[in-house]
Formats: structure tokens, C-alpha cells, sequence
């Protein structure tokens, strides 16, 4: 058995890492407390992966289909943090919740998407790009729509979400593409690029198991006072977001394959990056990451059973 055929596999288990992690980290909060300080450079890490994968002509694949592209783009910054604003709302959640619920929603598409839109034989191509580009997107996006729609719980510093999107996200990404445009060129680099290519999405999946079962680990009573409207609220946000992304997709006269990679991209949120800007810069509030860690948990949970329901299910595309 191949290495990139075990990594998929173990890749392919992400929902089970993720439970099983947050479950160790409740359990035993001090076996993972000790990662807070490296929150931040471990979501760097996964921003570095995702631009090893890369390379600078992929953007040159947005330009050649940018209706599809766009119409991506538009779904997750528009379905998911009006999504967080409207139940943050509904639900009359405190400060904490509603800040961490609304940057969950303002977060770009999670890596871990692409995984799930290869078992949902959707387009993965497409969600690889869409995933890019959301994540470019971002650097302004979740600065500005967090600072917008999170405004009336408390003043958020766009500017220091925005500094933070170019450290963790933007630099980080870069630097994979170009490293991986110059390899491709190398032929003696050929099988490092194959190792790269083979355990990247699995060394990203286990970081964001770190990340969020630190989060569980330091916000645990916390989470144990908040767990109903807390579960129910965070779930809302992605049940409602596969299922507008898919309904927004089939409108627009998308079809199943589409519909599906939009419906996964819309849905399943980078939440290691909404618990690490929460950490970062809401310190102060208990409760602000806490979302973003449940996030992580539910939209693995919910994508992984919409991706088992559609591999039974031909696209007829």
C-alpha cells in the first residue's frame, strides 16, 4: 500500500481524529492546554501546506472559469456570516457566542473540504480552487464583514484581524506556491513533491485537531455552562449553510457536481482560523474561540454523512 494511499485513509478518518480528540481533551484538559501558545504558527502550517499544494498557474484555472468561481466566492461570504448574524440574533446569544459565531461564519472554506468533496464525487478541482480563493478573499473579507456584523456586541479592530490574516494566512500561502512553482520545475524534486503531496492534507488535518482540542481544553467549564445553545446554534450555522450553498447552486442552474462542491465549500468553514483569531485578539472573552472549536466538530460530522449519502448517488453530470 501506497504512502499516498494510507494518508488518504488516515485523511479520510478526519471526523473520527476530530471527535476523538476533543473527547481526550475534555477528559484530560492538561494533556493539551500546552499547544495555546502555538495556536497561531500551527495554522500557519496549514496555510503553508495548503500553498504546497499549489502552484501560481492554478490561478490562471480562476480566470479561465471565473462565473464558477465566483459564483463560490459570493455563496460563502454571503450565506455563512449572515448565517452567524441571524441566529447570533435569534437566539439572543451573549457576547462571547455571538462574536465567535459570526467569525466562524466570516471564516474562508476549511482545507478539509477537498477531502470531502472527493468522497461526495463532487468536483474537487473545483473546490481545491474555490478554496484558494476564498482563502485570498479572506485577508479583507473576514476583517470587514467580523467588524460589520459583530459591531453591535462589541467594537472589533478590523485592522488588527486584517494584520493578522496577512501573518498567519496570506504569507504562509504564498510562500507554499512559490516554493512548490519553483520544485515542479526541479526534476530531481519530483518525489518530494509526491511526499508533500501525500501527507500534507493529512499533517493539516491533525494540526487542526490540535487547535481545536486545545480550545476544548481551555474553555471547558465554560463550554459545560453553554452546551445547549451553544451546540444548537453552531449547528444551525452549518446544517443551514450546506443546504442554502446547494439551493443558491441549483438556482443558479448549477448542476449536482457543482451543486454539491458549493454546498461542501459553503459549509465546512476554516474553523482554525476563526479559533485562532478569536484567541488572539478577544482574550479577554471566555467563550469567544469556543464556536469555532464546536464548528470544527459538526461541519466534519455533518460533511462526512453528506458525503456518504452522495457516493451511493451518481452526479449524472
Amino acid at each position: 500500500m501506497t504512502l499516498a494511499r494510507v494518508s488518504g485513509m488516515l485523511t479520510a478518518g478526519f471526523p473520527f481524529w476530530l471527535v476523538l480528540g476533543c473527547a481526550w481533551a475534555w477528559l484530560q484538559p492538561g494533556a493539551w492546554i500546552w499547544f495555546k501558545p502555538w495556536i497561531e504558527t500551527a495554522l500557519g502550517v496549514v496555510m503553508l501546506g495548503m500553498g504546497l499544494t499549489l502552484r501560481f498557474a492554478d490561478f490562471a484555472a480562476v480566470l479561465r472559469d471565473p462565473k464558477r468561481i465566483a459564483l463560490g466566492v459570493f455563496a460563502q461570504f454571503a450565506i455563512m456570516p449572515l448565517l452567524g448574524w441571524g441566529l447570533a440574533k435569534a437566539f439572543h446569544l451573549e457576547t462571547g457566542l455571538a462574536l465567535g459565531l459570526i467569525l466562524v461564519g466570516c471564516c474562508p472554506g476549511g482545507t478539509v473540504s477537498n477531502v470531502i468533496c472527493h468522497l461526495a464525487r463532487a468536483n474537487v478541482p473545483l473546490s481545491v480552487l474555490l478554496t484558494m480563493t476564498s482563502t485570498l478573499a479572506a485577508v479583507f473579507a473576514t476583517p470587514c464583514l467580523t467588524s460589520w456584523l459583530a459591531g453591535a456586541w462589541m467594537p472589533v479592530d478590523a485592522w488588527a484581524l486584517f494584520k493578522s490574516m496577512l501573518i498567519v494566512v496570506l504569507l504562509p500561502l504564498v510562500l507554499g506556491i512559490t516554493v512548490n512553482t519553483v520544485l515542479e520545475k526541479m526534476s530531481s524534486a519530483r518525489k518530494l513533491r509526491g511526499g508533500i503531496d501525500a501527507l500534507g492534507p493529512l499533517v493539516s488535518a491533525l494540526v487542526v485537531v490540535a487547535i481545536v482540542g486545545c480550545i476544548v481544553a481551555l474553555n471547558r467549564n465554560a463550554i459545560a455552562g453553554s452546551v445547549g445553545i451553544l451546540f444548537l446554534s453552531v449547528f444551525l450555522l452549518h446544517l443551514f449553510g450546506f443546504l442554502l450553498g446547494y439551493g443558491l447552486a441549483k438556482l443558479t442552474g448549477c448542476g449536482e457536481s457543482l451543486c454539491r462542491t458549493i454546498s461542501i465549500e459553503v459549509g465546512m468553514q476554516n474553523s482554525g482560523l476563526g479559533a485562532a483569531l478569536a484567541t488572539r485578539h478577544f482574550p479577554t472573552i471566555a467563550l469567544a474561540p469556543v464556536p469555532a472549536a464546536i464548528s470544527a466538530v459538526f461541519h466534519s460530522i455533518i460533511g462526512s454523512a453528506l458525503a456518504a449519502w452522495w457516493r451511493r448517488r451518481p452526479t449524472g453530470d
